[in-house]
């Protein structure tokens, strides 16, 4: 292999246009493709930037075309000639209308035959890209969302740093806390028996920077939580997190509307009209049926338990006279998509998310098909019809049950189920909202005792104040969401600046005044010295990123994720360790079954 000499890139790849032809230029890359047509080759130079095609002829020094001929893909070179106009020009690359003809050639590094083309058109299994991520990353579709991920970042830096805010790192090994996912954690070697845990969330380190006097802080943070993955969860992930002093909530929001509407701009060239609409927690649940609705569709989740109130029909008696609902959606006009077939397929969707079954009607134009209204009298029939808007063409999808927020979640994965069945979804639209006034606690059945739904710090709204003792189920919390097409972008919440007030909160979710001193005593003592009123939120960045690409899974915009069971493909990560690690950090390992 030979060395660069004395050749130094002079341009990038997929940078160079017709305007700079005429001009000698030094590039330098793999080789994508090479032609060999018979006294002429060409081949395609691909640097992060781009692809350039590269020419060698008959007039090309008979050295240079030697070496040429021994090129293959993955090759690495560096080339220097002069850029010209091409005869065949081509508009699937940006460089289409110049070639290089090549007057020095070096070769690199040689390449073996890689167990996939290094193309987007080919089909590859995901765990053969995974383990060979380095060869997957030169695809161009895989590249480019790594490349535009880093100018996100770098935009986001600028918003902030020019709104005021400080940049601050905070630590990696901290104090495990409970309230949370699970943590990971790390073993100290100098304090055996002692474990740190790798961080959630910066939060109480970003609440401790506004009692320090820093006013506004953001940080691009690792975060890691040892949770079952799905397409949009990692194991570790990258927030964008920030903290505000002297701010509602509503000064949050709109700043980060304006880093929204500057992103989208600057990276989609898409105009983003600000302000956002607010929706209240519970009126997102009672139309969606979900905390992140996606509004790109109707099918609302319609209330009609006053046009059933007084049937006998044991399904929405027994929910009626327990506190519940009945509720439906109307698929207005879908009865030709949704056959019978369909909709049971859609009552499994129901069952998973706790609802008992979905009860149908099809008003088509050749007749009527339902599942209840045979049990119902012809003035509730009809008012449940008036309620819902029916019409013919339409299909009546209905929940009933004991307990509202899970008969609209069920029917907000139905209606979430038929919107992509039916196509009724665009993909070319970016709806954002803001969803506000969450509930302050959440009950876990498996715990026994109330939660908080967001994080033991969340300051109660103020009618909220005198109900943390008495009756915590209704209260609600200065927290927002916000939501992009159904995604959970990124979520905040103004914080509790009043020590007397945490202690009440503390008490609320069950803490004992030794657990909650334990858990975060340098918090508690840090609240004594003066904490200005302060709050902030912290955004997905992978989901981001990934929402912004219409991609359906972080994994394509992570350089190296990992898999299903939070493995690492490439370096095979996790993996045993010989005991004498283990001994220096006194841990020893167990059977699963032990």
């Amino acid at each position: 292999m030979e060395t660069m000499g004395n050749l130094r890139r002079t341009h990038y790849c997929g940078e160079v246009r017709l305007a700079d032809a005429g001009q000698e230029m030094v590039v330098a890359g793999s080789i994508a493709k090479c032609r060999d047509k018979g006294g002429i080759i060409f081949a395609d130079l691909r640097d992060t930037t781009g692809i350039l095609q590269m020419v060698f002829d008959d007039s090309t020094d008979p050295a240079v075309f030697e070496k040429a001929s021994s090129l293959k893909s993955e090759y690495v070179v560096i080339a220097k000639g002069v850029l010209r106009e091409r005869d065949a020009k081509t508009d699937k690359i940006a460089t289409g209308d110049v070639e290089l003809y090549v007057t020095e050639l070096r070769v690199l590094s040689a390449a073996e035959t890689t167990p996939f083309e290094i193309r987007d058109e080919v089909k590859v299994k995901d765990e053969l890209r995974l383990k060979y991520r380095y060869l997957d990353l030169r695809r161009p579709s895989m590249h480019d969302p790594i490349v535009l991920r880093s100018k996100i970042c770098q935009i986001i830096r600028n918003y902030y740093c020019d709104n005021h805010f400080c940049e601050i790192e905070t630590p990696m090994l901290i104090k495990s806390t409970p309230e949370g996912a699970r943590d990971y954690l790390v073993p100290s070697r100098v304090q055996p028996g002692h474990f740190y845990a790798l961080p959630q969330s910066p939060q109480l380190y970003k609440q401790i920077l506004m009692l320090s006097g820093f006013d506004r802080y953001f940080q691009i943070a690792r975060c890691f939580r040892d949770e079952d993955l799905r397409a949009d969860r990692q194991p570790e992930f990258t927030q964008v997190d920030l903290e505000m002093s002297f701010v509602t909530e509503e000064d949050i929001m709109t700043l980060n509307e304006g880093l929204i509407k500057k992103l989208w701009k600057e990276i989609l060239n898409i105009d983003v009209a600000t302000p956002f609409q607010r929706m209240p927690w519970d009126e997102a649940m009672a139309r969606y049926g979900s905390d992140k609705p996606d509004t790109r569709f109707g099918l609302e989740i319609i209330d009609v338990t006053d046009a059933v109130r007084s049937s006998e029909f044991a399904p929405f008696k027994g929910a009626i006279e327990a506190g519940g609902s009945v509720r439906l959606i109307n698929c207005k006009g879908l009865a030709d998509k949704l056959t019978r077939k369909t909709i049971d397929k859609l009552g499994d969707v129901a069952k998973t998310y706790g609802a008992k079954g979905l009860a149908y009607t099809r008003l088509t134009a050749d007749g009527e098909t339902s599942s209840f209204e045979k049990f119902l009298t012809e003035e509730e029939k009809a008012a449940l019809r008036t309620a819902a808007n029916a019409e013919t063409g339409d299909v009546l999808l209905v929940v009933s049950d004991a307990d509202n927020v899970r008969a609209c979640t069920a029917l907000g994965q139905v209606r979430l189920e038929v919107g992509r069945r039916c196509e009724l979804i665009d993909p070319d639209k970016f709806n954002f909202l803001w969803v506000v006034k969450f509930p302050l606690f959440e009950y876990s059945e498996e715990e026994g005792r109330y939660m908080a739904m967001h994080h033991p710090f969340t300051m109660p709204t103020e009618d909220s104040m005198d109900k943390l003792e008495t009756e915590p189920g209704k209260c609600y919390a200065n927290a927002y969401d916000i939501v992009l097409n159904g995604c959970e972008l990124g979520g905040g919440s103004i914080r509790i600046n009043d020590p007397a007030l945490q202690d009440r909160m503390f008490k609320a979710l069950g803490f004992t005044e030794e657990k909650a001193r334990e858990s975060f005593g340098f918090l508690m003592d840090a609240y004594k010295y003066g904490a200005p009123p302060h709050g902030g939120m912290a955004y997905g960045l992978d989901r981001m990123v990934m929402l912004m690409l219409k991609r359906d899974s972080i994994r394509d915009v992570i350089a190296f994720p990992k898999v299903q069971n939070a493995s690492e493909l490439m370096s095979g990560a996790p993996e045993t360790v010989d005991e004498k690690q283990l001994r220096e950090l006194s841990i020893a390992t167990v059977s699963a079954e032990g």
